[in-house]
């Protein structure tokens, strides 16, 4: 039996619970995208590891989640989607519980390395389960609107999540804490998810698994590195060029492979190939604001970890709510196109207006209707990009169509925060060298003001930043506007009028012509 076809209406109910259990398994890997993020400086503390190391416990995890993805789509698709969904979710209860009780910070970085591993089997399953589950537009765009919402709320969630647990519990609850969700998950997977036999001997693209991998990770490191470091690194640019030459190695080889780990026709479609551009877009701008807003309201407007994590709030419940307009109500009426374009633009208003941020503006003043604008753009963009590009996939193609879209998620992510965090830290410094020689000139005139000069001018400092990096944000968004304008077909999506044919060498090769 498959994951839509059995009798009666009692599946049609069945399968609102199989989207909870999905739901449920995509909200804890996303949290832990962030939730580590608010308790770092409790664990730093009781585990005794620097400053410099920090970074690695949230790293460890972006780098073997990206770099094992698309091999978690593909085994997805060689396994069956229920095998890997439940093996992903039990073994990232398993890790999570070992990284709650680290007793040193090579334990706790191998556990989070662990978790990202396991999110790759996990996420890629999960959304191919959606894709397969729901094929009706009705019922695809409201599941869409609530994944999707997820996918974007997610990581606000955490913070607020980390901060409530860090404060009134402890650091290692934000890892314990997975064992409650994978568990009602695993439960609710095993006796709801029907077993899906592999097509066929399953058979799997080893030298694509290898330069894939090896290539998101080159990436994913070379720009964290930049983060922590700069540009000029040798560890930097090396890895960056090292991981560009293996994805395009990489891609050379899919078009001959005999068995691709990523078949052209996957990305080869102009709406999946649109969409998977404009998620890597979204997440990188979505990130770069999760990360200025986090410095902002704690080092400048001096809020606690939990105020910060309720701050947040106002993006989530954006995104929740537009998701679910922009897949129910518009994309049936509209197709992405429009959408995406749209949404782009009011993310890119919502960036420009945060970068009116001043030393001193307050929350009301200065962040919450950004904060709002900025979510209701989003939400027109992430819950669509997502159905479209699983949308009119073969089903042997929907775990590796699944795993692209959580790539671009990814990789936009960690370049877009990479890359916005190096800016800013730029503009402080160019701030801090152009105003230093006037202030030392104050200092001399009157000593007992060099001290107030001093630290008055570090909050003009970091105040300049966050309108830089904000700036550059909005411009990340625009451009998102044009290539999801350009790329992106309009009209609403349409359904093969036939089933996919029999996987022939012949039909392969048609398949993989650009659209």
């Amino acid at each position: 039996m498959s994951d839509t076809t059995t009798a009666g209406g009692g599946w049609d109910r069945r399968r609102w619970l199989i989207l909870g259990v999905i739901a449920l398994a995509q909200l804890m890997v996303v949290l832990d995208l962030t939730v580590m993020n608010v308790a770092l400086p409790s664990a730093q503390r009781a585990l005794g590891f620097s400053t410099v190391d920090r970074q690695w416990v949230v790293t460890a995890y972006s780098l073997a989640f990206g770099s094992l993805l698309l091999l978690g789509g593909r085994l997805a698709d060689l396994l069956g989607r229920k095998v890997t969904f439940l093996a992903g979710l039990a073994g990232f209860a398993g890790v999570s519980a070992i990284g709650g009780a680290s007793v040193n910070f090579a334990m706790l970085v191998t556990a989070r390395a662990c978790q990202g591993a396991f999110a790759a089997l996990l996420v890629p399953s999960a959304l191919s389960l959606l894709t397969t589950t729901f094929t009706s537009q009705a019922d695809r765009g409201k599941a869409f609107g609530i994944y999707g919402a997820i996918a974007g709320a997610g990581g606000a969630i955490g913070l607020l999540l980390g901060g409530v647990l860090t404060e009134f519990l402890s650091w290692r609850w934000t890892l314990y804490v997975n064992l409650v969700f994978a568990g009602v998950a695993l439960v609710g997977g095993a006796l709801l998810l029907a077993r899906q036999p592999a097509p066929g001997r399953p058979r799997l693209d080893i030298p694509g698994v290898l330069l894939v991998s090896g290539g998101v990770f080159c990436l994913v490191y070379g720009f964290s590195n930049a983060a922590a470091h700069t540009w000029a690194t040798p560890s930097t640019y090396g890895f960056l060029a090292a991981g560009a030459a293996l994805l395009a190695t990489f891609a050379a080889w899919q078009a001959r492979a005999a068995h691709p780990l990523l078949p052209p026709r996957v990305v080869l479609d102009r709406n999946r190939g649109g969409a998977y551009l404009s998620f890597f877009i979204a997440a990188a701008g979505l990130f770069g604001i999760f990360l200025f807003l986090t410095y902002y309201l704690q080092q400048t407007l001096g809020y606690s970890p939990l105020v910060t994590g309720v701050a947040f709030l106002p993006i989530s419940g954006g995104l929740i709510l537009v998701s679910n307009l922009s897949t129910i109500v518009l994309m049936p009426r509209f197709g992405p196109k429009p959408l995406v374009a749209s949404g782009m633009l009011a993310a890119a208003g919502g960036a420009a207006w945060l970068a009116q941020l001043g030393p001193h503006t307050g929350y009301a003043a200065g962040v919450l209707g950004p904060i709002i604008l900025a979510a209701v753009g989003l939400g027109l963009v992430i819950a669509p990009v997502i159905n479209t590009g699983t949308f009119g996939v073969a089903p042997q193609d929907a775990g590796v169509a699944s795993a692209t879209a959580t790539v671009g998620q990814q990789l936009g992510a960690s370049i877009g925060t990479s890359l916005l965090n190096t800016i800013f830290a730029a503009a402080v410094t160019s701030y801090l060298a152009a105003h230093l020689a006037a202030a030392r000139v104050i200092g001399r005139q009157a000593p007992t003001r060099l001290a107030p000069n001093r630290l008055a001018l570090t909050g003009l400092a970091l105040a300049h930043g966050y309108d830089v990096a904000f700036w550059w944000t909005a411009g990340i968004f625009a451009g998102g506007a044009v290539i999801g304008g350009a790329l992106l077909r309009p009209g609403p999506l349409r359904p093969p009028s036939t089933p996919p044919p029999a996987h022939t060498e012949a039909t392969t090769a048609q398949a993989q012509r650009p659209a």
